[in-house]
């Protein structure tokens, strides 16, 4: 099989499919894990309880399982359980991804997956954690057992653990062209090479798009830019911002879809900074003519926008900034499903913003489907048709 893509999808799928003694080929255009598409910036949230729905929810708990195992299997340092904290206004219409009072859906699939949890009121919250300035009315959920996952370490890890089980990886090598065939998939690339198996994983995230030939469907799917910033430190903080004191936080202060921010605790200590960003919706792009430089005027809009009176900690000082992508449905869901013009590829992207957290699992269960015919885990949820 091959694997064409290899970020967090992808590299998941190609080191679960290796694991089961599968031949795989794996293909990127650049050297995972790169900067270039979703799939970097130091830290992606995780939580347990998804308010995007149900059908997410035993994705993130299984993940939490194999990020555990693939850290022992590799030495390495993948996911953080510091807790996540999620906030949102006291009228209930805090929106995000897709589902209006995000922080009441949460608390609700939370008890019905049993999953451990608190629920806060504003003044609660903000005696706990000072460094925010929630209003007495905010509604909020704490869920210990969250926290972060290092993306570049997790795509490393699994690439590494894809080699180690026979998995061939060709790096740097752009997919140009895929043709379905009476024998399965053939594949181009740009150095002339040309690859071929009964089955092909296309797990192209921001590269979709190029992908589908007819423009219905490639309207299915829109990319926009993101920007994440690491900011300063306030001075009076410098010493309660560290991964034992401060939670991931995901904060909604108003009802639209990106009156929203989300941090996480200081990684490096405080010289390295703080992590925040909010999500953006407004401007659609392409993974290739994507505006990487982030100007000082974006990060002023960001702070005064979403920061300033609302998280003391924070300095007014961009450290630095970055971009990503997310790549969007219309109902912020994921796609997972057979390529509807091209049979013999199953389509496992995109994610719209809100996918890493699943990533280990959707391998697993990518994998446990093109092997056996059945996924543990039910992806029916995520095909193209609902």
């Amino acid at each position: 099989m091959i694997v064409v893509g290899l970020g967090a999808m992808g590299s998941a799928t190609a080191f679960q499919l290796a694991a089961r003694g599968v031949d795989v080929v794996g293909l990127d255009r650049y050297a995972p894990p790169h900067v270039h598409g979703s799939t970097h910036g130091d830290t992606r949230v995780t939580r347990a309880a998804c308010a995007e729905g149900a059908a997410y929810v035993p994705l993130a708990m299984r993940s939490h399982e194999l990020w555990g195992e693939i850290e022992r299997a590799t030495g390495s340092d993948l996911f953080t359980a510091c807790g996540v904290l999620m906030v949102g206004p006291g009228s209930g219409m805090g929106s995000m991804h897709g589902t209006d009072d995000w922080v009441g859906a949460t608390i609700d699939l939370a008890g019905r997956f049993g999953i451990e949890h608190e629920v806060l009121d504003g003044a609660a919250a903000r005696a706990r954690y000072p460094m925010f300035a929630f209003d007495d009315a905010a509604h909020a959920y704490f869920e210990p057992g969250g926290g972060f996952v290092r993306p570049e370490a997790a795509v490393a890890a699994q690439l590494m653990l894809a080699e180690r089980h026979g998995a061939r990886l060709h790096l740097d090598t752009e997919v140009t062209a895929l043709r379905s065939t009476d024998a399965g998939v053939e594949i181009d690339t740009a150095d002339g090479t040309s690859f071929a198996a009964e089955r092909v994983v296309l797990s192209a995230g921001a590269w979709l798009p190029s992908f589908l030939a007819s423009p219905e469907l490639r309207a299915t799917f829109t990319v926009y830019r993101q920007v994440l910033h690491w900011f300063d430190v306030a001075p009076a903080w410098v010493d309660r911002v560290s991964v034992e004191q401060l939670p991931v936080y995901l904060w909604s202060f108003g009802a639209g879809a990106t009156d929203f921010f989300y941090g996480f605790p200081a990684l490096d200590g405080a010289e390295g900074g703080v992590k925040v960003a909010t999500e953006q919706f407004s401007e659609a792009t392409t993974a290739d003519d994507v505006q990487r430089d982030v100007s000082v005027e974006e990060q002023q809009s960001m702070y005064e926008r979403c920061i300033r009176g609302r998280m003391a900690a924070v300095d007014d000082h961009a450290l630095r900034s970055a971009t990503c992508l997310y790549t969007v449905t219309p109902d912020s869901g994921f796609v997972i499903d057979e390529h509807p013009e091209l049979p013999g590829v199953l389509v496992v992207s995109p994610c719209s913003g809100h996918g890493f957290k699943h990533s280990a699992a959707i391998g697993e269960a990518i994998a446990e489907r093109l092997v056996s015919g059945r996924s543990t885990i039910d992806l029916s949820p995520f095909e193209l048709r609902r």
